[in-house]
C-alpha cells in the first residue's frame, strides 16, 4: 500500500472508532452525560500518560503554557460535554453532522486568536455549512432543539479548542502533554457535577463506559498514525465517512432512521469539507487552518 492509502485506511478506521464510540456512550443508558465525559477522559489520561512516561518527557510543564493549556482544556470539556449530550438525545447521524461544523469554526476562531485571514471562499463555505446544519437542525419543525443547540455551541467551542491546540503545538509542546493535561483537567473538573447527580453504573453499563474510552483511544492513535502516513490536504475529507457510520450505526443499534433532509443536510456538509480541501490544497495556498494536530489532542 503507499503512504497515501495507509493513511487512509487509518482515517477511516478512526472515524469508525469515534462512531462507535457514540454507540457505546449510547448503550451506557441513563448514566448522565458527565459521568460518560468522565470515564472517556479517564481512559485517555491514562493512554495519554503511558505515551508522555516512554518517551521521558516528565509530566512537568513550563508556566508560560498554563494558561493556553487551561483555556483548550476548558473549551475541549465545554465541547465533549456538549456532544455527549447530543448523542444521548439526538439521531446518532444528526448529532455526528453538527459536530462536524468543527472545521469551520476553527477556521473563524483561528481568524480571532491566531489573526489568520478568513479568505473569500473560506467565508462561503461557513455559511454553506451553517445551511447545511439548519437541514440537519430543522428549526421550527423539530420539537426539542434544546439538544441541537448545545451540540452548534459545543463544536463552537470545540473550535476554540483545536485552535488552542494548534497554538500550543507551535510554541513546542508535545501532543501527549497536551492530551493529558486536557484529560486531567476534564476528569478533576466534573467530578463535583458528579458528586451532586451521582449514579452508580451497572456492571454492563460500566462495561459501555470503558468500551467508549477504549473506542475514543483508539480512534485517537488511528487519526495520529493517518496524518504521519500523509498529509492532510490529501485525506482530510475521508474523516467525514463518519457521518456515514453513524447513520449506519444508528439504524442497526436503535432503529434510527433520519429523514431526506438530514440526508441533504449530510451531503452538502460533505461537499463543503471536500471543497475547503480542494481549495486549500491549490498551489500557493495554504492549508486549512484546523490542523491535524488540533483534532489528534481533541479526539
Amino acid at each position: 500500500m503507499s503512504s497515501k492509502q495507509k493513511g487512509i485506511l487509518c482515517l477511516v478506521t478512526s472515524s469508525f472508532c469515534f462512531a462507535l464510540m457514540n454507540v457505546f456512550i449510547l448503550l451506557a443508558g441513563d448514566i448522565p452525560s458527565i459521568e460518560k465525559t468522565f470515564f472517556r477522559n479517564f481512559i485517555a489520561m491514562i493512554v495519554a500518560g503511558v505515551a508522555i512516561a516512554r518517551a521521558g518527557q516528565g509530566f512537568s510543564f513550563r508556566k508560560q503554557d498554563l494558561g493556553l493549556l487551561t483555556l483548550r482544556s476548558v473549551c475541549g470539556t465545554l465541547g465533549m460535554l456538549a456532544n455527549f449530550y447530543a448523542v444521548d438525545h439526538m439521531l446518532l447521524a444528526d448529532a455526528t453532522a453538527i459536530q462536524k461544523l468543527v472545521p469551520f469554526f476553527t477556521i473563524l476562531s483561528s481568524w480571532i486568536i491566531l489573526k489568520e485571514r478568513i479568505k473569500p471562499w473560506q467565508s462561503g463555505l461557513i455559511l454553506l455549512a451553517f445551511a447545511a446544519s439548519l437541514l440537519v437542525v430543522k428549526p421550527g419543525f423539530t420539537p426539542d432543539l434544546g439538544p441541537a443547540i448545545i451540540q452548534f455551541f459545543g463544536a463552537l467551542a470545540a473550535g476554540f479548542a483545536y485552535t488552542y491546540v494548534r497554538k500550543l503545538t507551535q510554541n513546542g509542546v508535545s501532543k501527549p502533554k497536551i492530551i493529558f493535561f486536557f484529560s486531567a483537567f476534564s476528569c478533576i473538573a466534573v467530578i463535583p457535577l458528579i458528586a451532586l447527580d451521582f449514579v452508580m453504573p451497572t456492571w454492563q453499563q460500566l462495561a459501555m463506559l470503558l468500551c467508549t474510552g477504549l473506542a475514543a483511544s483508539g480512534g485517537q492513535f488511528a487519526i495520529t498514525y493517518a496524518y504521519g502516513f500523509a498529509p492532510a490536504s490529501q485525506i482530510s475529507i475521508y474523516d467525514y465517512s463518519q457521518i456515514l457510520f453513524s447513520a449506519l450505526f444508528g439504524l442497526v443499534f436503535f432503529g434510527q432512521l433520519p429523514d431526506w433532509l438530514s440526508w441533504i443536510g449530510y451531503g452538502l456538509l460533505i461537499a463543503c469539507a471536500l471543497a475547503n480541501l480542494i481549495l486549500s490544497s491549490r498551489p500557493g495556498k495554504p492549508a486549512a487552518p484546523a490542523s491535524p494536530a488540533s483534532k489528534e489532542a481533541s479526539a
